[in-house]
């Protein structure tokens, strides 16, 4: 299968990326935000970073990059899009998912582990995971997601709440939420499933020596559910 991770100005973990995909099987390439066209893909990645410099709003000058009209191309097609931390933030920007990532809610910058709870196996992302919550990592500064009260019913009305913010036996509740994200919102799908955005960071956590081995667990299912 065939990936291309997409690299912005202040990208910070398109390395990291790259790393995962690579080991789990993909055959990735690196792609420059001033490029005009994709190379053919199975899988395209806004990786995590502070896109230049997080200047307006985390995201908005990357969503206006070169390359974005051929990711929105690829995503309404119904190519798998998966945007992490700083991509997720420019999946909103781009209007590919709703809602907006805001400030978290202690006004401070989070980095540690995090429980989430997968909501929705019906994709190819979760889609024979047999965990129901997995340990990742987070960090970032504006990683408090909010839509309107209609965006969360059709949110919730399609299942379109990927991954949840938990405790380690799965319950979701204000003390397990970093951030202050609505509902404990981790990461959320568009409508036919094929774009996902969340803030955790599945590539930090595949080596068991160095953090933990959940993130390898999605990598390899949805390297498998591709080949199907």
């Amino acid at each position: 299968m065939k990936s291309s991770v997409i690299i912005f100005p202040g990208s910070n973990c398109d390395r990291d990326m790259d790393v995962a995909l690579k080991k789990f099987g993909f055959q990735n390439k690196m792609i420059w935000h001033n490029d005009n066209s994709l190379p053919s893909s199975d899988l395209i990645v806004l990786p995590g970073g502070f896109s230049y410099g997080d200047y307006l709003r985390c995201g908005s000058i990357a969503g206006k990059s070169k390359i974005i009209s051929s990711v929105i191309d690829f995503a309404k097609s119904g190519g798998l899009v998966l945007g992490i931390c700083n991509g997720f933030q420019i999946l909103t920007e781009t209007g590919l998912l709703p809602g907006v990532l805001q400030q978290n809610k202690n006004i401070e910058f989070i980095c540690k582990n995090v429980f989430i709870k997968i909501n929705d196996k019906e994709n190819k992302y979760f889609n024979n995971i047999d965990k129901e919550v997995l340990e990742l990592h987070i960090a970032h500064n504006e990683g408090n997601y909010f839509c309107s009260s209609d965006e969360l019913k059709k949110l919730e009305d399609n299942n379109q709440i990927a991954v949840s913010y938990c405790n380690k036996d799965g319950n979701c509740d204000d003390h397990s939420n970093p951030n202050g994200a609505i509902k404990n919102i981790a990461g959320i799908f568009n409508d036919k499933k094929n774009i996902l955005g969340m803030m955790p960071h599945p590539e930090r956590m595949i080596d068991k020596y160095l953090s933990g081995e959940d993130g390898s667990l999605f990598f390899k299912n949805l390297l498998n559910n591709l080949k199907k």
